[in-house]
């Protein structure tokens, strides 16, 4: 599998001080990524040999994403990527908007450093010109954590990974990437730029505007989505 592969390049990354802690930054990155989907069975004999882990440290690694709401375990099943819920998007949205828009208010005075916010539109915009959608929904997850290391707090760093790594669970259920993520390239440069030339309050207007408008249409796909098992069940 592709997914195991990319995870024995990782394996580097573990150093010699292999920990659960550093391998559940390895599959929440992969997880935030998009190499594994929602409802995915992660196997723990082939993951521990792609990174070279012990089963008792894997496990505690999936304790620690659990934890995080990112997997499931289930009796006699195993432990597999969660399935969001049309609240669990509300709430992460919710959370998205008390955090990145405080985070852009709390600014003080410009200039900003913005140079990592660039960086991400480009990436996006890269993507898009190849056709790769997964490729330009990675980098507005990127634009967006870019945006709240704005603020240099560690412990908001490490909060909102989690939350990034939830939200791309949820574009999971999207059909047409295109259609969900294009939109937001224009929006994200608009940010960018904003926050370039110093306006703040209008940054954070755009940014709210945003985030009600992105919430509004993935609850949109989740309603259908939700509709539809209901007909295929009923």
């Amino acid at each position: 599998m592709a997914e195991l592969t990319g995870l024995a390049d990782d394996r580097a990354l573990l150093g010699r001080t292999s920990t659960a802690e550093r391998v559940s930054d390895i599959l929440r990155s992969r997880i935030a990524e998009g190499y594994f989907p929602p409802g995915t069975r992660l196997s723990e004999d082939s993951i521990g040999g792609a990174l070279g882990v012990s089963r008792n440290t894997l496990r505690e690694a999936f304790r620690l994403l659990t934890h995080e709401r990112l997997l499931v375990h289930e009796l006699n099943r195993g432990v597999f990527v969660r399935v969001l819920t049309i609240d669990d998007v509300e709430d992460i949205y919710r959370t998205r908007s008390l955090v990145e828009c405080a985070v852009v208010r709390g600014l003080g005075e410009p200039p900003f450093a913005v140079d990592g916010l660039a960086g991400a539109v480009a990436e996006g915009q890269r993507a898009a010109d190849g056709g790769d959608w997964k490729g330009v929904s990675t980098a507005n997850i990127h634009f967006h954590r870019e945006l709240v290391a704005l603020a240099g707090s560690a412990r908001t760093d490490e909060l909102m990974r989690s939350v990034f790594a939830e939200l791309r669970l949820a574009f999971h259920v999207v059909a047409s990437p295109r259609r969900l993520h294009e939109p937001y390239l224009a929006r994200n440069r608009q940010i960018h730029k904003t926050l370039e030339a110093g306006e703040r309050d209008e940054a954070e207007r755009l940014l709210a505007t945003y985030l009600a408008d992105s919430l509004e249409g993935l609850v949109e796909v989740y309603g259908r989505r939700v509709a539809d098992a209901a007909q295929r069940t009923g």
